[in-house]
């Protein structure tokens, strides 16, 4: 766990749980990038690796796997916070994303914020096909940061969905960017980070 988790050089307070999506794993260089950017900011960050890909280095997890899934991220969760006095956070990236926000719609007071990165909104090229079943249970705050070339939903389709969340959202469009966020060459303190935390300031 240690070499996963980033801690800030003050004090510990709050916590951010972070992951991975269908291809990829907890070293993915965007969540690298994206915990270091919060660590900075004083929040302690761990990449979670979900039981899916603890079982198997490559591939994508199977149909039936998502519910492991989140029974994975709501251990992470529990383990995070018996480390930390302050408030704790989800967040992932596409797939990883979209298992902690129905992990959030399934149990409201699991953790204070979601961070979603580049949220599968739909596949690629089926736009009626859309992942927004559980967001009008979803009240937990929000932000989601999302590619403008992102064949997963267009930042338009994206703004008009989190509509249906009955909780504070913000929405970060990244210019130019598609389903991988550019592996985290962009300004994250700016463009994620900032907002992340003016999410939390919205009683």
């Amino acid at each position: 766990m240690e070499d996963l988790l980033h801690r800030p050089a003050g004090p510990l307070a709050d916590g951010l749980v972070l992951t991975h999506g269908a291809g990829g794993n907890s070293r993915a260089p965007l969540l690298v990038a994206v915990a270091t950017a919060f660590a900075e900011s004083g929040v302690c960050v761990l990449r979670y690796d979900l039981p899916f890909r603890q079982h198997r280095p490559f591939g994508p997890p199977y149909p039936n796997s998502a519910g492991d899934d989140r029974k994975g991220l709501r251990d992470a969760v529990a383990q995070l916070r018996s480390l930390l006095p302050g408030r704790i956070f989800l967040g992932g990236h596409s797939y990883g994303g979209r298992q902690a926000s129905m992990l959030a719609a399934e149990d409201t007071q699991l953790v204070s914020a979601l961070l979603l990165l580049s949220y599968p909104l739909h596949p690629p090229k089926k736009p009626n096909e859309l992942r927004t079943a559980h967001f009008a249970s979803l009240h937990t705050p929000a932000l989601f940061v999302h590619g403008t070339n992102d064949p997963f939903g267009s930042v338009g389709e994206l703004g008009c969905a989190v509509q249906l969340i009955p909780a504070p959202t913000a929405l970060v469009s990244v210019d130019g960017a598609g389903h991988d966020l550019k592996k985290g060459r962009f300004d994250i303190p700016k463009l994620i980070v900032e907002p992340f935390r003016k999410l939390l300031q919205i009683k």
